[in-house]
């Protein structure tokens, strides 16, 4: 769909549940929330879906924006979610429901019959905006709030490759609102606790570091993992990459049945290519993958992977 095609839809529609995907970023909740109170300013019933996994920074978007669960009668759609696969336990039922996703992953999995998918857009956030604008909605401050944390977050506060001239557009159109975005930028990019320091220095101490520098790897256990709160984990996947030299990095989290990477790359590298034969996916800079490998067993395949990847590259 193209976005004048999805705002039409949206239009002609009513009783929205937007989902979210697992362990969800700014750019799923703020986009979301964005969509969430744009389609109720204009006459829409519209609810995001409890996700338990949500941060506490991220989370203070939310507002009243959730309910718990889906009726029988509700319209389901998707925003920032590649695959049925990432959903969370408590969305994946609707997953066969889900009438429309919204995205910025170019290399997903459909799992709609409609989709409005950008894969040069900087942020699923960056598509929302245009959405609202193209239905004739009027930016107010939470939703400016909402929408400044999925751009920014998806961008690095800007910093990243994938910025462009339309994602500062929308972040300027956020600030001339005259939301307060400081404290959002400040809790996102310029706050540390002191677990993620000592996360991030167990990190550097257990990492490996190969292919003459240019890669590191870190398979993170859940007895370290669990000293730590789900808010420390934030922006874990980026910390190796901006070691000096690194141009592709890879961060393993042990998980219940299994493991999960988080790649990320420099321009001229592809996280995609190390995360697509383990079923995941995402952007370039960016991809991801949950596998039902074991830690230490996810970690070698994932550095012999990058091996053979620098090798060539």
């Amino acid at each position: 769909m193209t976005r004048n095609e999805c705002a039409a839809w949206l239009l002609q529609h009513d009783h929205y549940v937007i989902l979210t995907h697992r362990r969800p970023d700014g750019d799923a909740i703020g986009s979301a929330v964005a969509l969430c109170l744009g389609l109720r300013q204009l006459g829409k019933t519209a609810h995001v879906l409890e996700n338990r996994e949500t941060s506490a920074v991220v989370a203070r978007i939310l507002g009243d924006t959730t309910k718990a669960e889906a009726a029988a009668d509700d319209t389901i759609i998707s925003v920032d979610t590649a695959s049925a696969a990432m959903l969370p336990g408590e969305a994946l039922p609707l997953a066969a429901r889900c009438a429309l996703r919204i995205d910025h992953h170019g290399t997903g999995i459909s799992y709609t019959l409609r989709e409005l998918v950008d894969s040069g857009a900087a942020s699923c956030g960056d598509i929302v905006y245009d959405v609202l604008m193209t239905m004739g909605v009027t930016m107010d401050r939470d939703m400016a709030k909402a929408l400044y944390v999925a751009v920014s977050t998806d961008t690095g506060c800007f910093r990243f490759a994938n910025t462009n001239a339309h994602a500062y557009q929308v972040a300027a159109a956020c600030a001339a609102t005259g939301a307060d975005l400081y404290p959002l930028t400040q809790a996102l990019f310029d706050t540390n606790s002191l677990g993620k320091l000592k996360l991030q220095s167990w990190m550097v101490e257990n990492a490996h570091i190969f292919a003459h520098g240019r890669a590191a790897v870190c398979a993170i256990p859940k007895a370290v993992e669990d000293t730590v709160t789900r808010d420390d984990l934030e922006g874990i996947p980026g910390f190796l990459r901006s070691i000096e030299g690194v141009k592709i990095s890879a961060t393993i989290r042990e998980l219940e049945d299994g493991a999960k990477m988080s790649v990320r790359a420099v321009p001229g590298y592809d996280a995609t290519v190390i995360c697509g034969p383990f079923g995941g996916g995402g952007h370039k800079g960016a991809a991801g993958a949950s596998t039902k490998l074991g830690l230490r067993e996810l970690e070698k395949a994932v550095i012999e992977a990058l091996e053979r990847y620098l090798t060539e590259n």
